[in-house]
């Protein structure tokens, strides 16, 4: 009788069987079938890259096409049980995005980081924004997939040449994609940015539970929206000047006409207030040079500008302050919030030119209340670090600084101080005098001002 050798049998049974194939080996056949298909069909280059270009921007008709053919194709080879990277959400997923989506950031893309405001590609290293902290990924993207990726996005700008060395593209779903290379960067180190801007639909109450802005202060903004202050919020990048812009906005009377202007599409009026009259721009620089006449001869109820980042949109904000406007508000990058009057002017000046002093004092008697914002240690902590009331006082010819909330590092907390220039005491007796009175009567509360005592100053 012959000899029965139990491992030999085995080797030879699974010799027979299919293997499933590795991770890598699957993600190759099944691009190689996808090509062969497509020869076959005879279809065109220009086709392919179409489907390609409109699954990689988001349209669910040409994803869902990748996705299933993938799925039907990890059925015929039996590979379902192939082990994927963990940033993938399925398996069909994995092939689809290692291919032709977006490569190791489909994860940022996905329903966990959807509150993160930024990702980088540098090299060949992935970092997303996680809790106000760049994180290195444990994924990786090859200069070739880089290369893809960038072709691809590209194909959203067909102006745009590849050879460039610098470009900047908009996704469907509104993420800024910023993409340096060639001698902007060093051997292997391009960079690719990726930008989305994060705005919750926040109330007052939501910002202060988050720390944003101190619980006190809640009424008190609400009467500050109902009397149309001209206000600017100042901060660096990511202190939540955006986002509290969007939350005080959303107070505005719904039946009041408004006009945005932003250089990039960041806040989405039309979701935050859908049935408010607001008209909504993208303009920058010359484009916005070449409508600001429209804009000041517009009957608009009052203007918004959400990014100023040059001299021409400030000088917009600015003239349409100064015909009367009420309910202005702006953001604007400033280090020292009481050199506000100084900054802005010097940015007008240096693009419309003008006199540096006289345009300060403008600017002064333009906008009611600055704030101030920051950004913690801690980068997804956002805090209200001040608010000012500015004024110029026509008779000395002096602006003047008036500090009514400062906070405080060491307890977190903040301290008030009860003020209220003339001129913004006049301006909130003209528009709104029941909200004045309650404006008033909150600051005094929140600053700690009894009758006594304001009583007593008054007779000093």
């Amino acid at each position: 009788m012959e000899k029965f050798y139990l491992e030999r049998y085995l080797a030879e049974k699974a010799a027979l069987e299919p293997q499933t194939p590795g991770f890598e080996e699957l993600c190759n056949r099944v691009e190689a079938e996808f090509q062969r298909e497509w020869e076959e069909e005879h279809s065109d280059a220009d086709k392919i890259l179409t489907v390609q270009k409109r699954a990689i921007i988001g349209y669910r008709k040409e994803v869902t096409y990748f996705k299933n053919k993938i799925t039907t194709l990890i059925r015929k080879y039996k590979a379902e049980t192939t082990p994927y990277p963990a940033w993938y959400v399925s398996l069909a997923d994995a092939v689809y995005h290692e291919k032709w989506g977006m490569a190791g950031m489909a994860e940022w893309f996905g329903e966990k980081h959807l509150e993160s405001s930024s990702a980088k590609i540098i090299g060949d290293r992935v970092y997303f924004l996680e809790n106000g902290t760049m994180t290195l990924k444990p994924q990786q993207i090859s200069l070739a997939r880089r290369e893809q990726m960038t072709r691809a996005f590209l194909l959203l700008t067909p102006d745009e040449r590849l050879d460039r060395e610098f470009h900047e593209i908009y996704l469907l779903d509104g993420t800024r994609v910023t993409i340096f290379r060639g001698v902007l960067t060093k051997p292997s180190q391009d960079v690719i940015i990726f930008r989305r801007y994060i705005i919750p639909n926040y109330s007052f109450e939501e910002q202060a539970l988050r720390g944003t802005i101190p619980a006190e202060s809640v009424g008190l903004f609400k009467d500050m929206v109902r009397i149309g202050y001209n206000v600017a919020f100042c901060g660096p990048v990511r202190s939540a000047k955006t986002t509290f812009l969007s939350t005080w906005q959303s107070y505005e009377d719904s039946t009041l006409e408004g006009v945005m202007v932003e250089t990039d599409p960041e806040i989405p009026l039309h979701r935050l207030m859908p049935e408010a009259p607001v008209v909504q721009l993208i303009a920058d620089q010359d484009k916005l040079k070449n409508i600001s006449k429209n804009l000041l001869r517009s009957d608009a109820d009052y203007f918004v500008l959400a990014e100023a980042r040059d001299g021409i949109a400030l000088d917009t904000a600015l003239r349409m302050a100064r015909k009367g406007s009420r309910r202005m508000k702006i953001t604007f990058h400033t280090k020292d919030p009481m050199s506000f009057a100084d900054d802005m002017a010097v940015e007008i000046v240096r693009m419309m030119g003008g006199e540096l002093r006289d345009t300060a004092q403008r600017v002064a008697s333009s906008f009611d209340y600055i704030f101030h914002f920051i950004q913690l240690k801690m980068k997804n902590q956002k805090r209200l670090r001040g608010i000012y009331e500015m004024s110029f006082m026509h008779e000395s010819r002096e602006i003047r600084m008036t500090e009514i909330c400062r906070y405080r590092y060491g307890d977190d907390k903040w301290e008030w101080n009860y003020h209220i220039g003339q001129d913004k005491r006049e301006t909130g007796l003209e528009e709104d005098q029941e909200a004045f009175e309650s404006f008033e009567r909150g600051l005094r509360r929140i600053a700690g001002v009894t009758e006594t005592t304001l009583a007593a100053s008054h007779a000093d």
